[in-house]
């Protein structure tokens, strides 16, 4: 246990340059795109005066490097700075508001993801060559094959509007959450059918399946007690890396569905080039990325205790 700590305190400190990376650029790149956040605030009718006041009451007048040390200073004290367009809203409310939208749309599309991807991987696996793997290969190449953008649409004229079985738009109960959650998840379980189906086979050959096949189990038992066991550890590594993807893909999804989510709040922040509100959102789903890496290797060796984490 003591070196599971220490091994686990040494990864934390490695993610401190990372964060510090992703959020360096993601300033530097916003400020030196080209035109004025505060005058596109104001609108064309401002004075220069008012310009003037605006952007020394929020710090843009100074040099750029102060800005950052300035930035970086409020964001170790837990302040991320206000808005631009509504200086009064501070921005780390306004990402804390939407924050809760967004990861349970991104664990529900994990969870769709899932629950489509492994039995049809067993299933695929188990009947290698046959038509029902030919089938679960298909289906799995039209999810791959299919973006957010065009299932999303297809789903909404479909089973809400030539059906009228589910809401269109919006965040409620658990019938508006199944449309989008469907979309972001269609894709991943598309891979993960495919990395289930590959893992099951390989360990449909090992020794401890025959023994087991041998001691009189179900094969159903064998199945999901010990191969399924032993083939989740690659699928665990692609879950904690398309964890990223899907709160990137959110940003899509939530515009299609009006998904009030941290992705669709940054993309209004970049419409309105309010520049603390796109940097506080970077670092919010940078640092959940993270974390989500950090939590894959921790599943790692839940599953196989002779993994180390490095």
């Amino acid at each position: 246990m003591r070196n599971f700590l220490l091994a686990l305190f040494k990864r934390l400190f490695f993610i401190l340059p990372v964060v510090w990376a992703v959020v360096s650029l993601v300033f530097l790149l916003i400020h030196l795109v080209p035109g004025d956040p505060v005058r596109n605030t104001l609108g064309d009718n401002a004075t220069q005066a008012q310009v003037a006041e605006l952007k020394h009451k929020l710090g843009l007048d100074l040099p750029l490097g102060r800005q950052y040390v300035n930035y970086w200073r409020g964001v170790l004290q837990g302040d991320l700075g206000v808005s631009l367009n509504n200086p009064s809203e501070k921005v780390l409310e306004r990402i804390l508001a939407r924050y809760p939208a967004t990861l349970e749309l991104t664990l529900a599309g994990l969870v769709v993801a899932l629950f489509i991807a492994i039995p049809l991987g067993v299933t695929a696996g188990r009947h290698q060559g046959k038509w029902i793997d030919n089938v679960a290969s298909v289906m799995a190449l039209l999810g791959i094959s299919t973006p957010g953008f065009v299932l999303g649409p297809l789903m909404i004229y479909l089973f809400a509007l030539k059906l009228d079985l589910l809401p269109v738009s919006g965040r409620g109960g658990l019938e508006y959450l199944i449309l989008p959650a469907v979309t972001m998840g269609a894709a991943l379980s598309a891979i993960l059918t495919r990395m289930v189906r590959s893992s099951v086979i390989e360990e449909l050959g090992e020794d401890y399946v025959r023994t087991a096949r041998a001691k009189g189990l179900s094969e159903n038992w064998v199945i999901y007690k010990h191969v399924l066991k032993n083939g989740l550890i690659p699928v665990v590594t692609v879950l904690g890396l398309q964890f990223g993807v899907l709160l990137a893909g959110a940003i899509i999804t939530e515009t299609i569905f009006s998904w009030p989510g941290l992705g669709r709040l940054t993309v209004d922040a970049i419409n309105a080039r309010d520049y603390p509100l796109v940097q506080g959102c970077i670092l919010m789903i940078a640092v959940t990325y993270i974390a989500a890496n950090l939590l894959t290797d921790l599943a790692y060796r839940l599953l196989d205790p002779r993994i180390k984490v490095e």
